[in-house]
């Protein structure tokens, strides 16, 4: 692990059990965080993304879910802690912003509460100070006022009022990572622009680092610095944004932007993406996980058993019919 990656994934496996069998969500996954950095998560609802992220966090249900593998915060392994360890390091040293702050949130409890309990748990603040530093929180995510939001319950708000206070209970402790899953899905296109402006705001404000999980490759140009492309459980491509957008790769890839009308030009007709993501127990374990969705690609420009490429220096990406994929069943050739 070099000095400046935060968080290091290795050979993550997130398995869920389903008729007495288990099945990976997510299979595989090799990743490394840097420090004071955004990474996007991104892809289809399916592909694994929040599982992966509540196995950082260590919130998954142990009594249904098998997680193996390493997931390394500062050297150590998280999924190896013990549960009290975990907690000092969950709302402390990592902070988790879901994306329906609705049912985050305790429904019994004062917003003032909610953000205290974190800092009563990570800090040694009196009470008074405690209070203080909730007031200035809400006012730092941009609450029109504080004093009020603090005495309020979480149904008396309104939705980008409620995320505000998620990610204010987020900060709270002062965290040096945030994972933020769809954290504007349920917000209208104001609200959501609002939010991320703020996140990215605060990001870096504090020097800290953010994983950013979303199915919106417009919010991934915004404000992230690098992405990882995930589908069926697997990463099929990683790069910085820039070489991202300017040669995407992957099948994968290719298609979920030419599915965005920002990325076409006037003349040119939305790209539809064949299918659906595969459930667990239909997920395909061997091959290329795509190739059913790209039924024109002959089988044979697959890898058997698909493994990463390096095409330049940090863009990797997974299995050798990047080569010769071509989009809506043109010609096998370079495309």
């Amino acid at each position: 692990m070099s000095n400046d990656t935060l968080l290091q994934i290795k050979d993550l496996r997130v398995s869920f059990r389903i008729e007495g069998q288990y099945y990976a969500a997510v299979d595989g996954v090799n990743l490394e965080i840097k420090k004071d950095e955004v990474f996007a998560l991104v892809g289809e609802s399916g592909c694994g993304k929040s599982a992966m992220a509540l196995s950082i966090s260590r919130l998954h249900n142990e009594n249904y879910t098998q997680c193996a593998g390493e997931v390394l915060y500062e050297g150590k392994d998280l999924l190896s802690m013990t549960p009290a360890e975990m907690n000092n390091v969950r709302g402390g040293k990592i902070g988790m912003i879901f994306q329906d702050p609705l049912t985050a949130m305790n429904p019994l409890m004062r917003i003032g509460a909610q953000i205290e309990e974190t800092l009563t748990y990570h800090t040694n603040l009196s009470r008074a100070e405690k209070k203080a530093r909730a007031l200035e929180l809400l006012e730092r995510v941009g609450m029109v006022n504080p004093a009020l939001t603090y005495d309020q319950f979480p149904h008396e708000l309104s939705g980008g009022m409620r995320q505000r206070s998620v990610i204010a209970i987020a900060i709270a402790a002062k965290p040096d990572l945030i994972i933020a899953d769809e954290p504007t899905t349920a917000l209208d296109v104001t609200i959501q622009a609002q939010i991320l402006d703020l996140l990215d705001e605060l990001r870096t404000g504090t020097g800290g680092s953010m994983i950013l999980i979303t199915h919106d490759l417009a919010v991934v140009a915004d404000i992230a610095d690098r992405v990882a492309v995930m589908y069926a459980g697997q990463i099929v491509e990683t790069a910085t944004v820039y070489d991202l957008f300017a040669n995407p790769l992957h099948p994968y890839t290719r298609s979920l932007l030419h599915s965005m009308p920002s990325a076409l030009t006037e003349e040119a007709r939305l790209h539809t993406i064949q299918g659906i993501v595969p459930t667990l127990k239909n997920l395909p374990r061997t091959g290329c996980r795509f190739a059913e969705r790209i039924p024109w690609h002959n089988a044979s420009l697959h890898e058997e058993n698909p493994t990463y490429h390096e095409v330049t220096p940090g863009h990797f990406v997974l299995c050798t019919c990047y080569k010769t994929f071509a989009l809506g069943g043109g010609t096998h050739g370079t495309a």
